[in-house]
């Protein structure tokens, strides 16, 4: 016997009822996946003001922080075109239009809707210290320009400054820990404080300044080089000093100022360049830099011709005189030029210009410590024409890297007191856990625990709560409007 018309009448609204219902449970399914997706990705801009290049980085981490700190990590880096801002004294503005390719490249990489929750920031180190401490009006005028490209740009500007040592090399060594999972690491689903770890020191080789930062074993006597920082619910205190005018291209031209001021004639013998080398170079850049105490005997208007001679020894008693070691003259805790250092301890990772000295002399495989000096000493002994032949394409910087090698051996050896058995503590090395080192991640990880986070979990938990209960209310209703439709329908109808 087939249905009647009111029970397929009744038939067909149930179904209308039941599918209603099937397409409300699929959107909840649907809403629950998507709440319980990742928290939102924050974003964070930092530019390296370099003395020679300006870098701009981008980082990002989960909204969601743990322990008050950002896990960050790097997005996008790049170099921007021309040399260090501090080289537009004349025409400041250009510093400012400089950043703007690498800044746009930046911001395609965001997502336009948090361009202006986007914190950025520019800090300037030691080539702007130095055009400080010379021209303090002309610093001022560069990072108004570049303070007023980033303001014009829609990011969360926190400003552009000059960077002070002691941060530049805290934030070096924050990186460095961090990026080797020693102050953070992710364990059976969840990030935790390594429980068994050895903090890494960092050493810094810029153009104009150096840094040397680690964690002692004993206290820090001297509280002007202790820095402080919570990270992931720890503490820590290390010692940190940087050393203006120490750096790789300032040292090279105060040596070539000492060289020249020491000589009667216009010309001068250069230990640390290789014999058979003959140039004539500028006096005036040598008198431009604040790092250089000239005499006022010296014609600055005039050229110098420099001729290596090749002598490792000479060389060496060169860079000696321009540290002032008997101000540390037995003391345990003491460095060069009077400075506080407690005995070095730990292993270390040296960058930057430490890193490319050594990597084009292939010495970046923790060789030992007399094999090193050894490899120093027959470089600089090698003939100019000799040189030039076995490294074709290199000519910028090849006169110098002899002087740098042998500078690195005076500072680490004689300077930190680094010793044969504590040199192969010592890696060269341009990265650490694939990422490049330097400041500008460690001050992005201390920048977050200044961020506040946003609530995401409690939000999404209401709004989901919230939407679920919406939801059942809509589907309730539904078919309790289809049912006494049907019931309305079968009890008035024939």
């Amino acid at each position: 016997m087939g249905l009647s018309w009111k029970e397929r009448v009744f038939i067909a609204l149930l179904g209308i009822a039941a599918a209603s219902g099937l397409t409300m449970l699929i959107l909840i399914l649907v809403k629950a996946t998507n709440v319980f997706l990742p928290a939102d990705t924050k974003f964070g801009i930092v530019l390296d003001a370099g003395s020679s290049h300006t870098s701009l980085f981008v980082y990002q981490w989960p909204a969601n922080k743990e322990k008050d700190t950002g896990v960050v990590s790097q997005a996008l880096t790049c170099q921007i075109e021309g040399p260090g801002i501090a080289s537009y004294t004349s025409d400041p503005t250009q510093a400012g239009e400089s950043l703007k390719g690498c800044l746009e490249e930046a911001l395609a990489l965001i997502p336009q809707t948090q361009h202006q929750e986007t914190p950025t920031f520019l800090g300037a180190t030691a080539g702007m210290r130095l055009l400080s401490q010379k021209n303090s009006s002309q610093a001022r005028d560069i990072l108004a320009a570049v303070s007023q490209t980033l303001s014009n740009s829609p990011v969360d500007f926190w400003g552009a400054k000059i960077l002070a040592g002691q941060d530049e090399g805290a934030f070096g060594w924050i990186t460095i820990n961090y990026v080797l999972g020693m102050l953070l690491k992710y364990s059976s689903g969840q990030w935790i404080l390594p429980e068994e770890r050895t903090l890494v020191g960092a050493l810094d080789l810029g153009g104009a300044s150096t840094q040397i930062s680690f964690a002692p074993q004993g206290p820090i006597l001297d509280q002007s080089t202790q820095a402080t920082f919570r990270l992931y619910g720890a503490n820590y205190s290390i010692y940190t000093h940087s050393y203006l005018c120490f750096g790789r291209d300032q040292v090279l031209t105060r040596l070539l100022a000492k060289l020249a001021q020491n000589s009667s004639v216009a010309l001068v013998r250069h230990p640390c360049y290789h014999s058979g080398y003959l140039a004539t170079l500028p006096l005036a850049p040598l008198h431009e830099s604040p790092c250089v105490h000239t005499t006022d005997s010296m014609n600055f208007t005039q050229n110098l011709t420099v001729e290596g001679i090749g002598n490792p020894g000479e060389c060496v008693a060169a860079l000696r005189s321009l540290f002032n070691f008997s101000s540390c003259e037995d003391q345990e805790d003491c460095a060069f030029n009077g400075v506080y250092q407690p005995p070095v301890h730990g292993q270390f990772y040296a960058f930057s210009n430490f890193y490319y000295t050594f990597d084009f002399l292939n010495l970046t495989s923790r060789q030992p410590l007399h094999i090193v000096n050894d490899t120093v000493w027959k470089f600089c002994q090698k003939p100019w024409k000799l040189v030039e032949a076995s490294y074709p394409g290199q000519e910028r910087w090849l006169r110098d890297y002899c002087a740098s090698g042998m500078y690195i051996l005076v500072l680490l050896v004689e300077g930190y007191k680094f010793s044969e058995e504590t040199w192969p503590s010592i890696q060269f090395q341009k990265q650490a856990g694939g990422v490049d080192i330097g400041w500008t991640l460690g001050y992005m990880l201390n920048l977050t625990g200044m961020i506040p986070a946003e609530a995401l979990t409690q939000w999404r938990a209401q709004s989901y709560s919230i939407w679920m209960a919406g939801v059942a209310f809509a589907v309730l209703t539904l078919v309790a409007i289809l049912g006494a439709a049907a019931v309305q329908l079968f009890w008035t109808q024939d």
